[in-house]
């Protein structure tokens, strides 16, 4: 990407639709006077009274038990170095941000102007009243261990600089499980540690709090090794200071059996590496290039487990395995700390977390056969689900043997249900849908509407994300002027099915189409011309496997473009009827609509079809479908015939799918409702079970809600996506915004891949 289109788009990001990363939005609802009047004056009164009468009321009237402050000076942002508060505010925005969609925390970021100690911790202390736990942020060592250090002694909230231990909780963790791979004693081992700075140092303290010796481990900073014979150290390096008679990285490498980098690229050459001692763990955690090259690392040798901070590596030490998660704990049981038990406690749990079977979601999303407890496994990964039923309550009972919680859990089954229907696990998917395309490797996307601009923008980022090799079908002028407008300068495929110079491939591509069309009063002729429209061309690119999936629709209506899809690809050997369903990333989680765009009307065998159908794509996705059919009736209250042919769809699915998980017919609110379902129909399968998959009795009905989600929802909608063509081609709704049309490609990318290893929509 150009840095100034990537400068532009970056921009553009962080400035519209409006400013910034975050917003505040009301919990209650505040549409009549009175509820205006309870929210505020005079209503507001009583609650102020109850705090009053008990501090500790706060916690049940306010939004402080789930309230965090990111805080920074802006003295150590990122590589930045010190840039200032208000240069750091979009740092802490984006900090926020995690908090928000991985443990449902709610944060707002301050920004303090005042590098002196003393002076910030004045500042922190006086408003600390207002939230239950405080994250400081990008504050520059020697200063920052001062101030977390102050803050904790005179708070009685959680406080926490993740700088320092953040890195240090998903390191260790790292590190007890590829000691255990490589069977060595971490208080035998031989440490080197490069770098001094505020995670250095967390990182070494905390291994040594799990039985590292001091004597054991050397470290550096750019002078050298710290040892006794230097000058002007910090006390927080002094007592890391060895006494061995070395000076350099090199001579500390030698016959080490751990290598932590905290420093800068490429500092650690073949020659130190091969020094380490047999089965070498090397954590190269330098951003955004580590210590060594991945690669250089692993042909220089076999016996070793690495670590980086990459995501595009194995074993990645992720800040954002831990501190959405730690603070999720730390508030559940309002602690007035996060000590040295509570972060071992998530250090175990995670390191435990690696070594149990992982859900197919996670192998989806990596695109691995199977992820096991291994060389290239020692963490967990950040898209596990697991990592918020996991984390919080380790954390959390922790805190409670320790003795600062306030206020301890005693139903844990009950906590970690409601902490499996936090947000935070249920807004992955996007990400993982992207991954996946990654992962496909390049995968050749037809775009039929490249003319487009906004087809145009989302083909760009499809090539600059690695989600798909686009090519463009359209007028080549016209296409050419958009890419310039766009900075869109990478050498890529652009056809015009009307050019001339396409008459051989059109020749060839009309052979494979009147084969199909013959019987069904085309000529050749005919055929040929077909073949000057795009949907034709592409499909037939596609057919011949000069790509390997396509997308149209972006400015024809659905059926101008399903005809000659239809026509030209076919549907599916098992398909009796295509259908299509939609994605809805909504508050609650993923929600799977069907069909939302092809049968007006099916019969109860077509909905039977729809349904498995419907469950394989969820499958594929790496979720485990729980579907309820839906009408204006429950499990048979209705003798109408459209509530009587859902009965008899749900009777198939049972008599010929034993396995899936579905019920009907079922009003959609007792389908959400799970509550409502166990106290009025506790017969139902579909009881204890959160649904995730709602099969629709008619288009109207299927093609209304999703939109009506979509819309008052704010709901991501991916979709629709087609079930039942005979190869990989979709179909975007008119006018799809560019984030649709990119997540669709995403899609396509999958299916098209889905189908090279055998596995259908």
């Amino acid at each position: 990407m150009a840095k100034s289109k990537e400068r532009r788009e970056s921009l553009v990001y962080h400035a519209k639709p409006k400013p910034g990363k975050i917003e505040v939005i009301p919990t209650k609802k505040y549409n009549s006077q009175r509820d205006l009047a309870i929210a505020y004056s005079p209503g507001v009164a009583i609650p102020c009274q109850e705090i009053e009468k008990d501090p500790s009321n706060v916690y049940k009237y306010t939004n402080k038990s789930n309230l965090v402050a990111v805080i920074s000076n802006g003295t150590a942002v990122l590589g930045l170095g010190d840039i200032g508060p208000d240069a750091s505010k979009p740092v802490m925005e984006g900090k926020a941000l995690l908090f928000k969609i991985f443990a449902d925390i709610d944060v707002f970021d301050i920004e303090i102007n005042e590098k002196d100690p003393d002076k910030f911790v004045d500042v922190v202390k006086s408003i600390s009243t207002t939230f239950g736990g405080i994250n400081l942020e990008d504050i520059k060592a020697p200063e920052a261990f001062k101030i977390e250090k102050d803050l904790i002694e005179q708070l009685d909230i959680p406080v926490m600089h993740d700088d320092q231990h953040g890195t240090a909780i998903i390191s260790a963790a790292a590190l007890l499980n590829a000691l255990e791979l490589v069977d060595k004693k971490i208080e035998d081992v031989k440490i080197v540690v490069s770098g001094a700075g505020a995670a250095a140092i967390a990182c070494t303290n905390l291994y040594i709090s799990f039985g590292a010796k001091k004597q054991n481990i050397v470290m550096t900073d750019s002078k050298g090794v710290i040892n006794k014979n230097r000058d002007n150290l910090t006390d927080e390096k002094k007592y890391f200071a060895t006494d061995r008679k070395i000076s350099s990285l090199e001579e500390a490498m030698v016959d080490s059996d751990v290598f932590i980098g905290l420093s800068m690229a490429n500092i650690v050459s073949e020659e130190m590496l091969s020094s380490m001692s047999k089965n070498p763990i090397v954590f190269a955690m330098a951003n955004p290039d580590p210590e060594i090259n991945y690669d250089k690392a692993m042909s220089v040798r076999d016996d070793i487990i690495f670590a980086t901070g990459r995501s595009d590596l194995p074993n990645q030490v992720n800040n954002v395995l831990g501190f959405p998660f730690i603070f999720r704990g730390a508030l559940d049981v309002r602690a007035t700390k996060i000590n040295e038990e509570m972060k071992k406690a998530a250090v175990i749990a995670l390191a435990e977390l690696a070594k149990k079977p992982v859900p197919e979601q996670v192998n989806i999303a990596y695109d691995e056969t199977k992820l096991i407890f291994g060389k290239e496994y020692i963490i967990p990964k950040p898209f596990d689900p697991r990592l918020i039923s996991e984390i919080p309550p380790a954390v959390a009972r922790a805190a409670i043997k320790s003795g600062v919680a306030q206020e301890p859990i005693s139903d844990w089954d009950k906590y970690t249900q409601i902490l499996e229907e936090r947000l935070g696990s249920n807004q992955k998917l996007i990400r993982i849908i992207h991954r996946r395309a990654r992962k496909a490797k390049n995968k050749k996307l037809v775009f039929t509407e490249a003319d487009h601009l906004d087809v145009l923008k989302a083909a760009q980022i499809c090539l600059e994300e690695g989600l798909a090799k686009p090519i463009l079908l359209g007028g080549k002028k016209i296409i050419e002027e958009l890419m310039e407008s766009l900075e869109f300068n990478e050498e890529i495929e652009i056809i015009d099915p009307k050019d001339k110079v396409n008459k051989e491939r059109i020749d060839k591509y009309s052979h494979i189409l009147f084969k199909k069309l013959k019987r069904k009063g085309k000529t050749l002729d005919d055929v040929k011309r077909l073949l000057r429209g795009r949907d034709y061309f592409g499909s037939m690119m596609v057919e011949n496997g000069d790509a390997d999936c396509m997308l149209s629709g972006y400015s024809k209506s659905y059926p101008s473009v399903f005809v000659p899809l239809i026509r030209s690809i076919g549907k599916a050997k098992h398909v009796e009827k295509v259908a299509a369903t939609n994605l809805m990333i909504t508050k609650k989680g993923p929600l799977f609509c069907s069909d939302t765009s092809l049968n007006i009307d099916p019969t109860d065998k077509e909905i039977a079809r729809i349904t498995v159908d419907t469950a394989r794509v969820v499958k594929n996705l790496g979720i485990e479908p729980v579907i309820a059919i839906l009408s204006y009736s429950n499990f048979g209250s209705s003798d109408f015939d459209d509530a009587k042919k859902v009965s008899k769809a749900v009777e198939i699915l049972h008599k010929n799918h034993p396995d899936l998980i579905v019920d009907g017919p079922i009003q959609s609110d007792f389908a959400l409702n799970r509550e409502m379902l166990k106290n009025r129909f506790p017969f139902s399968i579909l009881n204890g079970r959160k649904v995730n998959t709602l099969i629709f009795p008619n288009l109207d009905a299927a093609n209304i809600t999703y939109k009506i989600i979509k819309e008052l929802d704010n709901a991501v909608s991916v979709g629709p996506i087609l079930i039942g063509l005979n190869k990989p081609i979709h179909i975007l709704q008119l006018g799809a915004s560019v984030d649709e049309i990119v997540n669709m490609s995403a899609i396509s990318v999958i299916d098209a891949n889905q189908r090279k290893i055998k596995k259908k929509w």
